[in-house]
């Protein structure tokens, strides 16, 4: 019995695990904020609203990532600074892979929608990210 409750658990864990495909990097332009950290414990930490938002821009698996303030008009305020990067596949998993002057580091891609994306770095933090939804004084 505790075998076939093991070979089902196993089974659960992989065949709910959404692999990332090539097909949707394409998902990650766009604007996205952090919904929640899931610490190496397993705690987390909730974010509600969030006063930046980053801005991805891809070209193929080039691209950078760029810290905005949004304003109630709907605009962004921002820097010139902008944070390059590659995505590479690394033995089937993508990763984002950042290198500047002052360091270098890497996060894997867990998982991505139209509507959600999540990465773990080499901390064991875990940032999922939602699309940002522009709010709107206007009723």
């Amino acid at each position: 019995m505790k075998q076939t409750l093991c070979i089902i658990s196993l089974f659960m864990f992989f065949g709910c695990t959404s692999k990332v495909s090539k097909e949707d990097i394409a998902n990650l332009n766009g604007y996205w904020e952090i919904e929640k950290v899931t610490f190496a414990n397993g705690d987390t930490k909730d974010y509600g609203v969030n006063q930046t938002v980053d801005y991805i821009k891809l070209d193929g698996f080039k691209g950078f990532r760029k810290k905005m303030q949004p304003k109630f008009d709907g605009s962004f305020s921002t820097s010139n600074d902008a944070e390059p990067f590659i995505i590479q596949n690394a033995n089937g998993r993508f990763e984002f892979q950042y290198k500047n002057e002052m360091s270098e580091w890497k996060e894997e891609i867990k998982s991505i929608s139209k509507d959600r994306f999540s990465v773990i770095n080499q901390d064991a933090l875990t940032y999922t990210y939602r699309r940002y939804q522009t709010m709107s004084l206007k009723e």
